[in-house]
């Protein structure tokens, strides 16, 4: 049975929350009942299921009781943990791949633990001085991957490999993010990592906000999703306002909505339908109030977006898709 509006499976990003309290304590250390109550307030936000965003607590540096300790926690919420989001953890970083790469590892351990269905990796890493300056981090540039280098794309590709077969070994399916000047940072580069891998449970996760937000010319986000969503299995969705005035060499954007932005996700769902998608969703925002724009745009995918009935033609994927059967969320009143 195909998925439909009513039981798609679609978490919330946890980007909202720090991952250090009021005291300077990190999250990852902190109480079960700290845990609870930002699982209670995700979930009081209309969210059946979380993803799991390492920049607030961080599974794989949880010991097994500890790991234990959470899984209860968000069973007595009632709160779904079917995804792990590890960021800027690069497998490729001059300095600390090695430590990265052991931490991606045990992160996936994790999510065995956890009863996850993916795991999302990314090549982006910790954001610069000058980033951290910026009310839009994604304002000035940060970390490149090396263009044309075929030591450092080759590194990607094994040290990917490697996950991507322990992965398969723990019954999960990994997921790349898409994020600007990385190797998986057009849609070109980011299809190729994935066939170079070459195995049927790595695949996209294809956030484009990550890459029409940059104040930069951009490729066209519809070529993106033609191009990439044939090999997706998990999907970062946000949405950002742009400007363009190629004239005068000025590009503004700034997070919105996803009804509201320049990606059509009308347009790019029916794409996704017709390419075999069936990953997890995950509604992300940044600025304000984010779990409220995140739970509206949980709403938005629900009421407009998604299949009503599961008797729609559904193309075939270029790789696995997972089943998860959570229960369906309350629809919010408009």
């Amino acid at each position: 049975m195909a998925y439909t509006a009513e039981n798609w499976p679609i978490t919330a990003a946890l980007l909202q929350f720090p991952g250090v309290d009021g005291t300077g304590q990190q999250m990852t250390d902190a109480p079960a009942p700290a845990w609870a109550a930002v699982l209670q307030e995700v979930k009081d936000a209309g969210f059946a299921d979380a993803d799991l965003t390492d920049s607030w607590v961080r599974p794989g540096d949880l010991s097994s009781a500890r790991l234990a300790e959470f899984k209860q926690t968000a069973e007595n919420v009632g709160i779904g943990i079917p995804v792990i989001s590890a960021i800027r953890r690069s497998v490729i970083e001059a300095r600390n791949w090695e430590a990265n790469l052991a931490y991606s590892h045990r992160t996936l351990d994790a999510a065995a633990e956890l009863g996850c269905e993916v795991v999302s990796f990314g090549l982006h890493q910790a954001l610069t001085a000058e980033q951290q300056k910026q009310l839009w981090f994604w304002t000035v540039e940060g970390h490149k991957d090396p263009v044309g280098d075929k030591e450092t794309w080759g590194n990607a590709v094994s040290r990917l490999r490697e996950l991507g077969r322990h992965a398969a070994e723990l019954g999960i399916l990994l997921s790349l993010e898409m994020y600007e000047d990385t190797y998986l940072g057009t849609a070109d580069s980011s299809v190729r990592l994935v066939q170079d891998i070459g195995l049927d449970n790595v695949g996209l996760n294809p956030d484009l906000g990550n890459l029409i937000r940059v104040h930069r010319p951009i490729e066209d986000w519809r070529e993106m999703v033609t191009k990439t969503l044939p090999y997706s299995n998990y999907w970062h969705m946000k949405n950002y306002i742009r400007d363009e005035d190629v004239a005068r060499d000025s590009y503004v954007a700034m997070p919105a909505p996803m009804e509201s932005g320049l990606i059509n996700y009308r347009e790019a769902f029916r794409i996704a339908l017709s390419v075999g998608f069936q990953g997890i969703l995950c509604t992300e925002h940044y600025g304000g109030d984010g779990l409220s724009v995140t739970a509206s745009n949980q709403d938005y995918l629900r009421r407009q977006i998604l299949p009503k009935a599961d008797g729609y033609a559904l193309g075939k994927s270029q790789v696995a898709q997972g089943r998860q059967q959570p229960a369906a969320p309350e629809l919010a009143s408009v």
